[in-house]
């Protein structure tokens, strides 16, 4: 980003290690508390802070900024590596080397000296290559909390009968800091992604972005990778509530298991105990009344008997950078072709532009939608949000202008079944006629009287 008359432009990782210094000058924290957080070493800290009270917040930003490494592989070289490698891959030749063999080979074979892990991220980009999940070394081992408030948060859904039968079935999601045990809850319908959307919305308007969070691997969290020849298949693929923490800047830790978030699931145990009573006493019987005594009753109660102070002073929430909609950010985002006439189709349902946001290009694109937590429709087209319109479907009507000559307008089921019950008393009444006629054939004659013979042997 470049400098203008404005105000000074940084990313928002640079935002936050700024914020973080900060905390260091007014002595909140020391500076090997910020170096741990900032994954930094101490002397680099110390550095950052002679830059900063030497050229003030500019000194964060980093010199070479918009500029090519001097040690960047030449373009020519990459194309050729992965074209050699896609090239064998396909002739069946390379089908099972990895990317530390294939470096092996394309030293000694084409001259191509390179790292195994510059191609490994070569073949990653040419989607050639997955990467694969590293082994855990060590599981269930113990961890102090963190410092400082607002540093991790651990985030989860209990599933429990919590109306004890009296009512419908519900869901608390909550979230807890680590560090100072201070729990955010609310109870839900459905465990789903609009829902922890919505708490991580009320989390963020009531104390601010945290650094991290830790959650379980659930699909809320956690994706299936896409094929690496799906058309929307990203580089690296997430889930909704993924990439709005991304967007956030918000870090995601997954747990291997339900004992690395033991702080979240006490909590729990602690709820399905004290909550469940508290809920039996008030008579609690639907979502209002549930969510009503968990505020109102069972969260500052909560405060006073568990909330603890942290270890170090200051506080780690980051506010929303400028010009941030976090209306945008949490919602359901998904991709779809506009149709020729400027509709789209998402969940069964037809959405149109408005006439006057209509552009050229615009037809048979790839756009990507977005249904905010409101119930809002958008459509992100270029750099533009335009709103999308719900295409209500009416029943045809039948326009007699329209009909063609000697053309019967379509009747409904029961006027069908009148008319054809209307054509076989006709028919009734015609057969009985005609059998009181003196003059009929001959072999009708015989028949009735056939009949009438069978009819006296039975008697």
């Amino acid at each position: 980003m470049a400098e203008t008359g404005e105000g000074l432009w940084m990313t928002a990782k640079e935002r936050d290690r700024l914020k973080v210094l900060h905390e260091v000058k007014k002595r909140h924290i020391t500076q090997k508390q910020a170096a741990a957080e900032l994954g930094f070493s101490v002397r680099w800290v110390r550095k950052l802070l002679v830059r900063l009270r030497r050229r003030g917040d500019g000194g964060l930003r980093h010199g070479l900024r918009g500029r090519a490494s001097n040690r960047k592989t030449p373009e020519a070289v990459k194309r050729r590596a992965v074209e050699l490698y896609r090239h064998k891959k396909q002739t069946k030749l390379w089908h099972d080397y990895g990317p530390t063999l294939a470096a092996e080979e394309l030293a000694e074979q084409h001259g191509i000296k390179v790292s195994r892990e510059t191609l490994r991220q070569w073949l990653i980009e040419a989607k050639l290559w997955r990467r694969r999940r590293a082994r855990i070394e060590q599981a269930h081992v113990w961890r102090a909390r963190r410092a400082r408030y607002g540093e991790l948060v651990q985030w989860d859904t209990s599933e429990h009968d919590w109306l004890e039968g009296r009512g419908e079935r519900l869901y608390l999601i909550a979230m807890i800091d680590d560090a100072t045990s201070e729990l955010t809850a609310g109870f839900v319908h459905h465990d789903s992604t609009e829902e922890n959307l919505k708490q991580l919305r009320s989390y963020i308007v009531q104390h601010g972005r945290p650094v991290a969070v830790y959650t379980d691997k659930a699909s809320l969290f956690q994706v299936t990778p896409h094929g690496i020849h799906h058309r929307d298949a990203p580089e690296q693929q997430r889930t909704q509530i993924g990439r709005a923490l991304k967007e956030l800047n918000i870090e995601w830790i997954a747990a291997h298991s339900p004992q690395a978030k033991g702080r979240i699931e006490r909590a729990f145990q602690t709820a399905q105990d004290r909550l469940v009573k508290g809920l039996r006493q008030v008579g609690a019987k639907d979502l209002e009344s549930a969510n009503a005594y968990l505020q109102q009753v069972f969260l500052p109660l909560w405060h006073r008997r568990f909330r603890r102070e942290p270890q170090l002073a200051g506080d780690a929430h980051r506010a929303l950078q400028p010009g941030t909609n976090l209306d945008s950010v949490l919602s359901i985002r998904e991709r779809r072709t506009v149709n020729g006439d400027y509709t789209v189709r998402w969940d069964g349902v037809t959405y149109r532009v408005q006439r006057e946001q209509i552009t050229r290009g615009m037809r048979g694109a790839r756009v990507q939608l977005e249904r905010r937590l409101d119930g809002s429709q958008w459509m992100h087209w270029r750099n533009r949000m335009l709103t999308l319109e719900r295409c209500e479907t009416r029943p045809k009507l039948m326009d007699a202008r329209r009909m063609k000559p000697g053309a019967t307008p379509e009747r409904s089921a029961n006027e069908r079944a009148r008319a054809r019950q209307r054509l076989l008393d006709a028919r009734r009444r015609l057969s009985e006629a005609y059998a009181q006629l003196p003059n009929r054939p001959i072999w009708q004659a015989m028949k009735d009287s056939s009949l009438r013979a069978g009819e006296l042997r039975q008697r």
